[in-house]
């Protein structure tokens, strides 16, 4: 059996890896690298409880144990540990001091305010996107499965309707099952395939060479601006002695070649500004990258897994918005349950199935060219 993966991030890499587990041939077709976008680009943080009382919390429960288990399994370094995180309120207009529940880490202002330890070692842990996303690649291939660069521009269908295999780069590529995990480039596929909307939310980020002491902690900041608007920025210490800061959401239009997504004009310099104001020294700290990525969204704000309706062998896996390198690996476990074995064994993907939503009308894609 072979296995035609569309997308090179934390999702198609997942899933190449638990199926060449199971001995099934997995090709991943990419066009333009792995981990490429939002998989290298975000912050990676974990949680074990934080999607509690909604429809994600057995997939993320699931996968937080996963992260542990293969930092263990696989023999590489992305990066994983344990850490607090912390909830911080800080504001350039006025004094918020009344917040302040917790000693603030020594690297904050003085007068940003600690109001709850929203995780433990126990329940909150990171890792490096890029390097996690490229290990999970390199487990893939070790196990068989292959990686082919070009651009997918249709799916191939025989005359039962099942699908045969892709179109890459005006070339047919055969395969029993084809599995679109594109992130926000997958509403691409439903040109092709009866698939429901899934759109890009854009988000800045920069990568600090700062490493605070003593002690790392994730933070989840509430930032009141001096015009009185709210930001809410995300501060990730890494173990490489950088600290990844990302906010500032937009919705410019999603460009069709991944390489083409850039900053908004002045949207890292506002993001940096703002670090300043909560955090001097970080904030006045070389930057090493200054960039953007587009989240998966889908309307009802769960992800689609599963099989793709009324097409034999299509399956789709996107639309994991924030919680995308949280639920990666349980993602990949399931969906090689369910192309090897038709269901799933580990966890019920019910809630995710792609038939609950309607799918796009013929020539509603639109797409920034």
């Amino acid at each position: 059996m072979r296995v035609l993966i569309c997308g090179g991030g934390v999702i198609g890499a997942s899933i190449a890896y638990f199926l060449s587990l199971r001995g099934i041939e997995a090709v991943v077709i990419e066009r333009t690298g792995i981990a490429n976008a939002a998989s290298g680009k975000s912050g990676g943080f974990l949680a074990l409880d934080w999607c509690d009382g909604s429809a994600l919390e057995p997939l993320a429960r699931r996968s937080f144990a996963l992260h542990a288990e293969l930092a263990g399994r696989i023999d590489d370094d992305w990066g994983y540990r344990r850490l607090d995180t912390l909830g911080v309120v800080a504001s350039a207009r006025r004094d918020v001091g009344f917040y302040r529940k917790l000693a603030a880490p020594a690297w904050l202002a003085g007068d940003a305010a600690v109001h709850a330890r929203l995780g433990t070692a126990d329940s909150t842990a990171q890792l490096d996107p890029a390097d996690f996303t490229g290990a999970m690649m390199r487990a893939a291939l070790a196990g068989g499965a292959r990686v082919r660069i070009g651009t997918v521009t249709g799916v191939a269908r025989g005359g039962d309707g099942a699908v045969r295999g892709v179109t890459v780069d005006g070339q047919e590529v055969a395969g029993d099952a084809v599995v679109i995990a594109m992130g926000p480039w997958s509403v691409l596929a439903s040109r092709w395939l009866p698939l429901p909307a899934v759109y890009g939310l854009k988000g800045h980020s920069l990568v600090f060479r700062y490493a605070p002491e003593p002690e790392p902690h994730a933070l989840f900041v509430e930032f009141e601006t001096e015009a009185g608007t709210l930001a809410s920025p995300e501060v990730m210490p890494r173990p490489d002695g950088t600290t990844y800061v990302c906010g500032l959401s937009s919705e410019a239009p999603l460009p069709v070649d991944p390489a083409a997504v850039a900053p908004d004009e002045g949207g890292c310099e506002r993001l940096r500004a703002m670090t300043a104001r909560f955090a001097p020294a970080l904030g006045g700290a070389d930057v090493l990258a200054a960039q953007a990525c587009y989240r998966p969204v889908v309307e009802d704000g769960l992800p689609l897994i599963g099989a793709v309706p009324g097409v034999a062998g299509a399956y789709v896996a996107t639309g994991h918005s924030v919680w995308g390198m949280l639920n990666g690996p349980a993602t990949g476990e399931a969906m090689a349950e369910l192309i090897a074995d038709g269901a799933t064994a580990t966890l019920d993907i019910a809630p995710f199935d792609p038939a609950r939503l309607p799918a796009l009308a013929e020539g509603a894609v639109r797409v920034e060219v």
